[in-house]
């Protein structure tokens, strides 16, 4: 038996890509137009069905707020910065802003204007607060004839329904606010925010009186206190100021008081005298300890800070000895240069050396003098550094003993100066202005009061339209995506290459609403030889059949499962073979199925008669105006048709048939619900698995797939993909986007 042998790719893992999403949504635009349609239409119904709302809106201008209701920045406050005020500025905004949406206005508004008595307010049933109310516990009903105050299930539904339709808001950069309330009744609404602008003016009045009214009270009641505590601390600071050895000298010019006080006169100067004693023991101590190690270059090098220090005598030796050792030196120099210049035994050597004896006598001498006036420095700079010192610690005790009273003073002394300063300037600040004039005129007035508006303001539909739009493109979105991904269907080739399977073609939709069976008289090869159907069918018969092959072939076609395609294809490609002169006999080896079967394969006697009865030769019918065309009836349905196909004559039949024709053509039961296809596919050169697009599942496919490769060998399946629009990516990638163009059909033939 000779073998069809197809090329079979390897699977390849692919990303998703732009592309790739883009022919999603095209494939799944109908999803994606669904959804879209339906927000639109819900959005339409709603601002067709929703109660129209009128918002009548009104402006309140903010004014600045001092801190207390009476002013009194002068009293030695210090003034607020650019950023203090503009933070009080904002927290006076927001304050206003909660203000106006309390409570307590809501329910003075509510009554005030009877608004429970309107239909707005009248309970409605809500299916979702019914459930809701079934899981959550409900509270004492309310007391029969209570007030709206004194009656908590009543007074909460009020409050919550007026704060829904009440909107306050800021407006950025200005000390405004904007006050809307929305209701059925446009004069309600404006009537609304009037009321509740004049509570919210009523109640700051009466809350700047108020406070204003204590304030004035309570700094009436401190005068008298403050005068009296001033006169006590006055009293008081002069009983300190005469134990306490302090004299005021008056104040500088920076308006600081000057204070004197004798015993901290005395601490200071011994103090000094005591730091001067110090250091010039310091220094006297140190020139000693150099003079006593008698090195004449260390003591040289003292000159000049020992004048310093303050003994003359000191420092006249110590330049003496600076000199001595200059002359030393400069001696041991000439005599090392004789030396070398003359040798030793040169008279002038002897007369250097000489010199250079009474210098060094002259140097010893000089030094122990030097000793001798530096000790008694030492002694006389300890001796009145330590009397001092005794001195300066009298001073000390002195002062420490004052030092408590002095601490009294001063903080007497300010607490008389901040008592007489606050009640001088209050008293001034009330003589001036009054009491009265502190009080602050109301922080807030009404720029636009609500008018009765002209239009509704809710619904907004041309906002509600554009939000169902974006709202309905984005679920569109992910529907679409959804669908792509429960959908396993197959849609593109690609899906079929990534599962390892060899494709040999694709195959457009099969006529405009036509049936898809209707015997041989309505196929597509036949009666549309120039359609795209039909160069599709001669592409797949390129691959299928070689021209000029003298050995017989033998092809199956089936499917993976029942309406997918495979009797239409095989119907048309032996149509196609026919067409290029070869001898054709299509074989219809699917018992279970009669159903629009057309007349040419309806007759009782065919190839279940012939493998069930005696051996006869089989009859064959000719396809009207094709010559080379021949059909064998499946026959009657016989009932067992898996053991007829498989039995010797159906291979004796085959052999018989190979003798006759150049091709035969099998079309098979599908591969999933019965074993048909698979006994006839390993009879076969080749096998054609049909898959539709769009009905065919991956799995299904791969699964019909792996049991013919189980009977035939797999380089011999070939899969054709079936019913892929002509509009669609798929078939313009495969074909090219001109060829819908390209193609010259007739007038009476059809897409």
């Amino acid at each position: 038996m000779a073998n069809y042998a197809l090329d079979t790719p390897q699977a390849v893992e692919a990303g998703l890509t732009v592309n790739d999403l883009v022919r999603v949504l095209r494939r799944r635009r109908n999803v994606g137009l669904i959804i879209l349609g339906a927000c639109f239409l819900l959005a339409l119904l709603y601002c067709i069905t929703a109660t129209k709302r009128y918002a009548a809106v009104a402006l309140v201008q903010v004014q600045k707020e001092g801190a207390t209701p009476i002013d009194l920045t002068d009293l030695g406050a210090p003034a607020a910065g650019l950023g203090a005020d503009a933070a009080a500025t904002s927290i006076n905004l927001e304050t206003q802003t909660q203000i106006l949406q309390s409570d307590t206005l809501a329910l003075a508004v509510i009554r005030d204007l009877n608004l429970e008595a309107t239909p707005d307010f009248k309970s409605h049933w809500n299916p979702i607060s019914a459930v809701i109310g079934l899981f959550t516990p409900s509270g004492k009903p309310d007391p029969q004839g209570a007030s709206l105050e004194d009656s908590p299930a009543r007074r909460t539904r009020a409050i919550h329904k007026f704060e829904k339709n009440l909107t306050v808001k800021v407006l950025t950069g200005t000390r405004l606010l904007q006050v809307s309330y929305a209701d059925p009744d446009p004069k309600l609404s404006a009537a609304v925010v009037n009321k509740l602008v004049q509570s919210l003016t009523d109640f700051s009045f009466e809350s700047k009186t108020a406070s204003s009214s204590e304030a004035s009270d309570f700094l009436q009641s401190q005068l008298a206190d403050l005068r009296k505590q001033s006169e006590e601390d006055q009293a008081k600071l002069a009983a300190l100021q005469k134990g306490t050895d302090m004299f005021s000298l008056g104040t500088d010019s920076n308006g600081h008081e000057q204070l004197y006080s004798s015993v901290l006169d005395k601490l200071q100067q011994s103090t000094a005298a005591l730091s001067a004693a110090n250091q010039n023991r310091i220094v006297k101590e140190a020139v000693y300890k150099a003079v006593r190690t008698g090195n004449a270059e260390l003591i040289s090098e003292l000159s000049g800070t020992a004048g310093a220090a303050g003994g003359a005598p000191v420092a006249n030796s110590l330049v003496l000895i600076q000199n001595l050792r200059l002359q030393q030196s400069t001696l041991q120099q000439q005599i090392a240069d004789g030396e070398l210049k003359y040798g030793t035994a040169y008279p002038r050597m002897a007369e250097l050396h000489a010199q250079l004896d009474h210098v060094n006598t002259a140097l010893n001498d000089e030094i122990a003098r030097v000793a001798t006036r530096a000790k008694n420095d030492y002694d006389i700079a300890v001796s009145n550094e330590n009397q001092i010192r005794v001195e300066n610690e009298a001073n000390h005790r002195a002062a420490d003993a004052l030092k408590d009273k002095a601490v009294d003073y001063t903080i007497q002394r300010d607490e008389a100066n901040q008592s007489r300063t606050l009640y001088e300037d209050l008293l001034k600040k009330l003589k001036e202005t009054g009491v009265l004039k502190g009080l602050k005129g109301g922080d807030l007035s009404i720029v636009d009061p609500a008018r009765v508006p002209a239009a509704p303001s809710k619904p907004d539909t041309l906002l509600v339209l554009a939000g169902s739009i974006a709202v309905g493109l984005l679920f569109a979105f992910g529907g679409m995506l959804i669908a792509e991904g429960l959908d396993r269907s197959i849609h593109t080739t690609s899906q079929i290459e990534q599962m390892g399977l060899p494709l040999i073609g694709i195959l457009p939709e099969y006529g405009n609403g036509q049936p898809a069976i209707e015997g041989m008289r309505g196929l597509r090869t036949l009666a549309a030889p120039r359609s795209a159907y039909s160069e599709a069918v001669r592409s797949i018969r390129s691959s299928l059949v070689t021209v000029g092959v003298a050995q017989h072939r033998v092809i199956v076609v089936t499917s993976a499962n029942a309406h997918e395609g495979k009797s239409v294809t095989a119907r048309n490609l032996a149509v196609s073979v026919a067409q290029q002169g070869k001898r054709v006999v299509l074989v219809d080896a699917d018992f279970r199925s009669t159903a629009d079967a057309g007349p040419e394969f309806t007759a009782k006697e065919g190839l279940s008669t012939l493998l069930a009865g005696p051996p006869v030769a089989p009859t064959l019918l000719q396809v009207p105006k094709q010559p080379n065309l021949f059909i064998l009836p499946g026959g009657a349905t016989p009932p067992n048709p898996a053991e007829l196909l498989s039995s010797p004559r159906m291979n004796l039949l085959i052999d018989e048939l190979k003798q006759q024709f150049e091709l035969v053509l099998i079309d098979s039961p599908p591969v999933l619900p019965v074993v048909d296809a698979a006994i006839l596919s390993a009879m076969a050169d080749s096998t054609v698995l049909v898959a539709h697009q769009g009905v065919t599942e991956e799995a299904s496919l791969a699964r019909a797939y792996q049991i013919l490769a189980s009977r035939a060998k797999p380089d011999s399946i070939a899969v054709v993909l079936n019913g892929v629009s002509t509009n669609s990516d798929l078939y313009h990638s495969y074909f090219g986007k001109t060829t819908a163009n390209y193609y010259q059909e007739d007038a009476h033939e059809t897409a």
